[in-house]
């Protein structure tokens, strides 16, 4: 028997399976398999219309059991073979119900016989099968001896998976593989991609729709357990997809305060599908016990009998990445491939567990929107409730966002028995993410300026780093948070406000003078609307529609979703209406800047950072530009 890669699998001229494999020598192998005909599978006992559909098409039937996600239950199906995938799918649209037929019959026919993409497999004549794997050891056994007597279901998915995306890369070049061309690292994520999700290598090399590998991750795990496949709308249980309520923030307390830590939940909304079982038929099941069991805030309720698929599957995305690859990147004891595989795991687990929650709120046939409220209502209940926990036990938490908590002051020992406490009741972790020595947080939400211990400045949300500001803003604001980045003390703390005050005052003089580049006082906008469309006969014209209408009128052609550039000038008139910028292509000379303009922008956008520390900047109009400072 020989090893073998499965790469590819398509459905040829004649309408068999043809499978693309490479060999121990780097070579392609096909298989092609003339047997196998795409199904659907149909209501039993067949409707007489339905009946004459499948005759017509020449379509052969036969009665299969499937085990339903919804009920638990057995039920009888009828399995309709169809002659080639063509008629299949004009059968399909005539049928009065049927189930699995948006699925392509070449990834059909691989789910069916439990192959795997990108994984090994040994050859027996006209037959494929996996490889077999070994039992897993060391490393993988401490990180999961837990799971496997508390969640063998869980358990018993991280390891297979865990197998076959440590099995050796092959290095093959990519042409080999199905795609023209692909980065050094773009290859070992490609090939774990087509692993995990159970896709070709050719796609899993160039799609980025993550929605498309969740549900063939979904899609193996079905056909390999033998629940029928629910159609999209039975997915989404009754409802059509709405805006489902996210994330909770808490207002910061607004200050500045030394020695904060930001504690964050390891992959949240992840965490909270795999700790409160949530899964498609496990949100609203039909058990009556189960109704007690109410998810916070909603009208929901979540199954407590069985563990559903979806807290199966991500719950098992999410702990490979967390207890077995990302400790592995730090681990000294681990080989450099092995470290490398990791990194590349690492990646691939977080993105496919960060899209775990979106794919439900909208995606055709992912969607659920009683699934999608579920995952939001847990977010937002783990992290108030983890606040008031902390409050409850002498630690001061500042400002809470999604999935990170800021402590004000908290000891090593205060933030270990939050941790251990947010585990023993949420089963969820809870880690360090930052240590800040000082940390600004202004009054408006998702903004921030800290220091980290080596003295840089990790700054969030700030209006003056935002892209839509003028590079002007933000070389300024860096200056000054860099002249913070030293501070050990309250004494270097009074005297970098100082320093903070005579940048600004320099940056206001440079403004007054002419004396800054054209180049950074650029806006750069994207257009959101058709310029061409966009009417501009109101009184007031948007800044980036005036820029474009300038534009449009010296013959450059612009359409929704291009991203113009722009200098805010002295007003000047332009048709009978007054406009106040120019496209920064089109002003030739520094004295036509508006530094008025500038100055204001520019005070408002520091004050939200700096207002905290006690630096007030303000315009007095009377007084001159040196004393715009207090």
């Amino acid at each position: 028997m020989n090893g073998l890669y499965l790469l590819d699998a398509s459905v040829t001229e004649t309408n068999a399976v043809k499978l693309k494999l490479l060999n121990d020598s780097g070579e392609i192998e096909e298989l092609v398999d003339t047997s196998y005909k795409p199904y659907f599978l149909a209501p039993y006992p067949l409707s007489k219309e339905d009946q004459a559909i499948a005759d017509g098409f020449s379509g052969k039937t036969q009665i299969v059991q499937k085990n339903d996600i919804f009920s638990g239950q057995i039920l009888e199906m009828t399995e309709i073979r169809w002659p080639n995938p063509a008629i299949a799918l004009k059968a399909a649209r005539k049928l009065s119900q049927c189930w699995e037929s948006e699925i392509a019959l070449a990834k059909s026919y691989v789910y069916d016989k439990a192959l795997v993409f990108g994984a090994l497999h040994h050859r027996d004549g006209l037959k494929l099968a996996p490889a077999s794997r070994s039992g897993a050891a060391g490393r993988f056994e401490n990180a999961f001896k837990d799971a496997k007597t508390m969640d063998p279901l869980k358990y018993a998915q991280i390891s297979y998976w865990s197998t076959i995306i440590e099995q050796p890369i092959p290095n093959a070049e990519p042409n080999l593989l199905g795609v023209g061309k692909a980065d050094a690292e773009r290859v070992p994520m490609g090939w774990m991609l087509s692993r995990i999700a159970n896709i070709p290598l050719p796609e899993s090399l160039t799609s980025k729709h993550v929605s498309h590998w969740i549900k063939s991750i979904i899609y193996t795990y079905l056909r390999k357990n033998n629940f029928l496949i629910p159609t999209p709308e039975e997915l989404r249980r009754g409802k059509q997809p709405h805006r489902v309520t996210g994330a909770l923030t808490v207002s910061p307390i607004a200050g500045t305060y030394f020695n904060t830590v930001v504690c964050d939940f390891e992959s949240l909304y992840a965490s909270c599908i795999d700790s409160f079982n949530l899964s498609y038929e496990t949100v609203d099941c039909n058990h009556d016990e189960c109704r007690r069991s109410k998810i916070p805030d909603l009208d929901h309720h979540a199954c407590i009998k069985r563990r559903g698929f979806y807290s199966i599957l991500i719950g098992a995305l999410k702990e490979l990445r967390i207890k077995l690859f990302k400790p592995t990147t730090k681990d000294s004891s681990a080989t450099e491939e092995e470290r490398r595989i990791a990194v590349a795991a690492a990646k691939l687990l977080k993105l496919l567990a960060v899209s775990s929650y979106g794919v439900t709120v909208r995606i055709h046939g992912l969607a659920c929107p009683p699934l999608a409220e579920a995952i939001t209502s847990y977010g937002r209940y783990v992290l108030r409730e983890s606040w008031k926990m902390a409050e409850t036990n002498g630690l001061r938490p500042l400002y809470g966002d999604t999935d990170s908590l800021f402590l004000d002051g908290a000891s090593d020992g205060q933030i270990a028995w939050l941790i251990a406490a947010v585990r023993t009741r949420f089963h969820l972790d809870l880690a360090i993410d930052k240590r800040y020595s000082l940390c600004i947080l202004p009054k408006a939400k998702k903004a921030y300026l800290g220091i980290l211990a080596d003295g840089t400045p990790d700054i969030k949300g700030v209006t003056a780093i935002k892209s839509n500001s003028a590079g002007y803003t933000s070389k300024v604001f860096l200056r000054c948070a860099n002249a913070i980045g030293q501070v050990k003390s309250h004494e270097e703390y009074e005297r970098a406000k100082e320093t903070i005050r005579g940048i600004v005052r320099s940056a206001i003089d440079d403004l007054q003078n002419k004396r800054v580049k054209l180049e950074d006082l650029k806006y750069n906008v994207k257009l959101y609307f058709d310029p061409n469309e966009k009417t501009l006969d109101m009184k007031t014209s948007p800044q980036p529609y005036q820029t474009a209408l300038q534009l449009i009128q010296s013959g450059k052609r612009l359409r929704q979703g291009d991203t113009i550039s722009f200098v805010k000038v002295k007003p000047f008139k332009f048709g009978n209406r007054i406009f106040t910028v120019k496209p920064s292509e089109l002003v030739r000379n520094i004295s036509e800047i508006n530094a008025g303009d500038y100055i204001r922008n520019l005070l408002t956008a520091l004050n939200q950072a700096f207002e905290p520390m006690g630096v007030k900047l303000e315009a007095e109009r009377k007084a001159d530009i040196s004393k715009w400072l207090t």
